[in-house]
């Protein structure tokens, strides 16, 4: 895993073996921040990683500036290596919470400009996602969701885009595409 741009450019980090993850590819992630660059201005933008992993893309929006990210998984390994990864990097605008992302979008009030979503490839639940995704997304905002092959969202009314990366496969949200 590779931090692609900012302060932290070119920086490796080895997340442990014994995570329940599939981090996403460099090829990937800097595919989503090249399209993701031309909606948002990172310094002044508010975030959320869900499925946050091994923090692979909160780690790259902090290191390219983003003024907030609050990364979500309900592995508490997940979320031990994103705090100690956070603190070697300086990186304090990234918040961690343990919990169901589901669970979490339901009982947060608030919204955000860029939302990311990679949950497993076996998620049962995408339409309930989508759906909680775009009610806490601000106007103008962005809604990333990757996954894999077999799914498709092109025909959903807030699906603005559909890209293919090897294996991986990621949909663009907005709530001004419908």
């Amino acid at each position: 895993m590779r931090i692609i741009r900012g302060r932290n450019k070119g920086k490796i980090l080895s997340a442990p073996k014994n995570l329940p993850v599939r981090p996403t590819t460099d090829m990937a992630k800097e595919g989503v921040f090249n399209i993701i660059e031309n909606y948002l201005n990172w310094h002044s933008t508010s975030a959320i990683d869900l499925f946050c992993g091994t923090g692979n893309i909160s780690f790259e929006m902090a290191s390219r500036g983003v003024k907030e990210v609050i990364s979500v998984d309900n592995h508490i390994k997940c979320i031990q290596y994103v705090n100690k990864i956070s603190k070697e990097l300086e990186y304090k605008e990234i918040i961690t919470r343990l919990s169901d992302v589901l669970q979490f979008l339901k009982r947060k009030n608030q919204s955000w400009d860029f939302i990311f979503a990679d949950p497993p490839y076996d998620f049962q639940n995408y339409k309930q996602l989508i759906d909680l995704a775009l009610l806490r997304l601000k106007e103008g905002g962005v809604f990333i969701l990757e996954h894999g092959s077999h799914e498709d969202f092109s025909d959903h009314s807030n699906c603005f885009d559909n890209r293919k990366y090897g294996s991986v496969k990621i949909s663009i949200f907005s709530q001004e595409s419908n």
